[in-house]
């Protein structure tokens, strides 16, 4: 048996709230979305009417998670007015075919349906059945729904949007869809389909803002870490890092990453190095030959900020601008004045080496900031320091 260390978590309190699948009560900065959705599904609570929306946006926007809360909070509002809701949610990339996406739907009423004898259209009248016989309205959520058309045709999708067209007169309608994708629907679904979706029913997610990102990590520090271990200035950091992306679920990863470095460590907080290392491991932007390229002027003016940011998420460029001193002193150089160290600056900050930025909330007038955000600086200055000794 291999002889684990089981080492104590200090960091992280609940791994499951930092978990892809995990939904907060409260899904920070998509309020205006939610709402939207409820004003489109209400109907089909008070009115007894369907409907169709559909949820486009990048990877990490919160589309999936959206339609998750939306459905678990409508289903308690309507359990409320006294009306039966439910809701299944179909994953199409893994469930691609047409009656791989029924099964999952019918697994809501009836589990373990068995996945060999039945057509699709005999599994939609068992649904049909399902619906009647409980007075069930049901949320259709066809995650990746493109995933569907490509590998199987839109006639799923075109028999779910048309369920109720032939139900008996004075009956309920008993199926809404939600479908989401990281394209606009308009470019793969069929005209049929596409004509029953009024353009108040396409709701698109912008990228998440760095500010925005910022209050969503606070949130998951909240839920999942041990108080004290994520200070404001990591978060802040982390959220600098993912504003690249504007994608959430990056941003949540390098947090969770992150705290696994400090326990790892022995450590009982985060720092702005554990972020580094994270974002090091899924990007390693850093090679030594790109270093090598630099010249000795820019090698020392990154060395002087590794050296500075060995135990910072921010530095100041005056900070820098001293150590570039000392650098230049202990490899034999003459320090550059400011405007051109300014220029090596820029110059860095161009391809990518470091993120140059005016200071924000807690420091005190505007100067400039350097953030370091692809690697440790420790990692930096050694690599550093290698290639200017000659190794």
């Amino acid at each position: 048996m291999a002889g684990f260390e089981e080492r104590p978590q200090r960091i992280i309190s609940d791994f499951g709230k930092l978990d892809f699948d995990f939904v907060p009560e409260k899904l920070v900065h998509r309020d205006g979305p939610m709402q939207q959705l409820f004003s489109l599904m209400r109907s089909s609570v008070e009115k007894s009417l369907n409907q169709r929306a559909a949820i486009t946006g990048s990877v990490g926007t919160g589309k999936s998670s959206i339609a998750k809360r939306f459905c678990m909070d409508f289903q308690e509002w309507a359990s409320k007015k006294g009306h039966r809701v439910e809701f299944a949610i179909v994953n199409c990339r893994s469930r691609n075919t047409s009656s791989g996406a029924m099964l999952k739907i019918l697994d809501r009423f009836q589990p373990n349906f068995p996945d060999r004898g039945f057509s699709t259209s005999e599994m939609l009248e068992i649904l049909r059945k399902h619906l009647a016989k409980g007075s069930v309205h049901l949320i259709v959520v066809l995650d990746e729904v493109n995933m569907l058309i490509k590998k199987s045709g839109p006639d799923l999708l075109y028999c779910l949007s048309r369920f109720d067209d032939e139900r008996v007169a004075g009956t309920r309608h008993s199926i809404s869809l939600i479908l989401i994708s990281q394209q606009p629907v308009n470019e793969f679904l069929d005209p049929a389909t596409l004509s029953t979706l009024k353009r108040t029913n396409l709701i698109t997610l912008d990228k998440y803002a760095e500010k925005e990102l910022r209050d969503i990590l606070a949130q998951r520090v909240e839920l999942a870490f041990h108080p004290g271990t994520v200070e404001d200035d990591i978060v802040e950091f982390i959220a600098s890092v993912s504003s690249e992306f504007g994608d959430a679920r990056f941003a949540i990863e390098l947090l969770e990453n992150a705290g696994r470095a400090a326990n790892e460590d022995g450590l009982d907080s985060v720092g702005p190095e554990h972020v580094r290392a994270a974002k090091a491991l899924t990007y390693p932007v850093v090679t030594e030959d790109k270093l090598r390229a630099l010249g000795e002027q820019k090698q020392l003016v990154l060395l002087a900020v590794s050296r500075t940011m060995r135990k910072k998420a921010f530095a100041t460029t005056g900070e820098a601008e001293k150590a570039y001193a000392v650098a230049c002193e202990e490899f034999g150089q003459k320090p550059r004045g400011h405007t051109q160290f300014w220029e090596y600056m820029r110059a860095l900050a161009d391809i990518g080496f470091i993120g140059l930025g005016m200071s924000g909330k807690g420091m005190v007038g505007k100067t400039s900031i350097i953030t370091l955000p692809d690697i440790p600086a420790r990692v930096l200055e050694e690599k550093l320091l290698d290639v200017m000794n000659g190794k």
